[in-house]
């Protein structure tokens, strides 16, 4: 690996980082460069290709420091028994790359994350030496995420956090038994003692600078994880239920699904084809009703068919057309938890229509003007002018419901 060049290293490296998708910066703490001090900024939004609300694609750079790694996970394309062509960065080059990119207006911040070298101290010290650098001798200001190991020191971990933005640590797959099939290796009760010792910390933190304004900051962007779908034989109600346990147990800010892909050489216990795309896209729609619209786990769990959601309806208006007892909704009279689950419409749709009702009676056009998704509303509401003629079977309106896929994905 030492006779490679830092462009072909970094040729492999990014490649390689492409298959973690938990990269967003989310709830990271404002920096400033004004006034020439320090290098690199950062605010509160998407990072890693991701979409700011107001609609910014916002970067950074994503690399391995390795793709070498002591472990053999079978959906893992840098697992030990892949035949895949290996680099690896110094500490030194990092650093460089990350200040480079940044000079030339190409990213924001850094996204690290590392096959095993060694030991998972080992690699868990190298991560922290890149970030440590980053901003303690080059004072940078812009978004560090770190991926870090659950089998390394927790102390490492600590120091982690005083130079990151946020950390993630991966549970790989929806369910123990899962990761117990394709990543013997990795225990699924350290994974999640990692998780919960990362929340404490965190916790801490937020009392100590609650007390003291002087105390450091511990990776103010919380943690996040990211679990691979359609490797193993686990349904969306499963990925759901663990999902949820996950915000619950350990406070995460986010939870990424990476639909599975197949790699070459691939062990005989992996399918041979990807899950659908829309799957991952279904999944991150359930995620955001048990995240923003107020449903519990069990009832988008009651959205499914036999335990997967469909792929041609959203999780929300499955959940309604199987609860049609609830709908017609009264824009005008219903409260804010019952608004937010009518089939297309948003938390801002929403918001909006509580604060026009204040001033007079809605009629459909006024929603009309609040949102693009009328024509999805319309079997779902009451307004001053409108009232379904008649209780549509289920079954019709799904029908009308179903268009040709987009090329742009929508949440709701």
């Amino acid at each position: 690996m030492s006779h490679l060049d830092t462009r072909a290293k970094l040729a492999i490296l990014a490649d390689a980082a492409k298959y973690d998708a938990s990269c967003a910066s989310s709830g990271t703490v404002k920096r400033s460069s004004a006034g020439g001090k320090g290098i690199g900024s950062t605010e509160g939004s998407g990072i890693c290709h991701s979409y700011a609300p107001d609609g910014r694609c916002i970067s950074l750079l994503k690399i391995l420091l390795t793709n070498s790694c002591v472990f053999d996970c079978h959906y893992c394309i840098n697992r030990k028994s892949s035949n895949v062509r290996r680099a690896r960065f110094t500490v030194d080059e990092v650093v460089k790359l990350t200040l480079s990119f940044y000079k030339r207006n190409y990213i924001e911040g850094l996204f690290l994350s590392s096959g095993i070298i060694g030991t998972p101290d080992y690699t868990m010290e190298q991560l922290v030496r890149v970030a440590k650098e980053l901003r303690t001798v080059h004072d940078f200001r812009g978004y560090i995420h770190l991926k870090t190991i659950p089998d390394a020191d927790p102390a490492l971990i600590e120091q982690a956090g005083l130079y990151a933005d946020r950390l993630s640590i991966n549970v790989e797959l929806p369910t123990e038994t899962g990761l117990t099939k394709l990543a013997p290796e990795k225990s699924a009760g350290r994974i999640r003692t990692a998780m919960r010792e990362l929340k404490a910390g965190i916790d801490d933190n937020r009392d100590a600078r609650a007390k003291y304004r002087s105390a450091p900051r511990f990776a103010p962007a919380g943690q996040s994880t990211q679990m691979i779908v359609g490797a193993d034989a686990a349904t969306d109600s499963d990925v759901v239920a663990s999902a949820a346990a996950l915000y619950g147990k350990f406070g995460l800010r986010r939870v990424y699904y990476s639909a599975f892909s197949p790699i070459p050489d691939a062990s005989a216990v992996l399918p041979l084809v990807r899950p659908p795309l829309m799957r991952e896209h279904r999944l991150y729609q359930a995620d955001w009703l048990v995240r923003f619209y107020g449903f519990d786990a069990s009832e988008v769990q009651d959205a499914t068919d036999d335990g997967m959601l469909p792929l041609d309806i959203d999780p929300k208006t499955a959940w309604a057309l199987k609860h049609r007892d609830d709908f017609p909704v009264d824009i005008n009279r219903a409260p804010r938890e019952m608004l937010l689950r009518i089939p297309g419409m948003g938390v801002r749709t929403v918001n909006s229509v509580l604060r026009a009702r204040r001033q007079r009676r809605l009629r459909l056009d006024d929603l009309g003007r609040l949102t693009r998704s009328i024509e999805r509303l319309r079997p779902f509401v009451v307004a001053a002018d409108w009232r379904p003629l008649a209780l549509a079977e289920s079954a019709v309106i799904r029908r009308s419901l179903v268009k040709p896929e987009r090329a742009q994905l929508e949440l709701f």
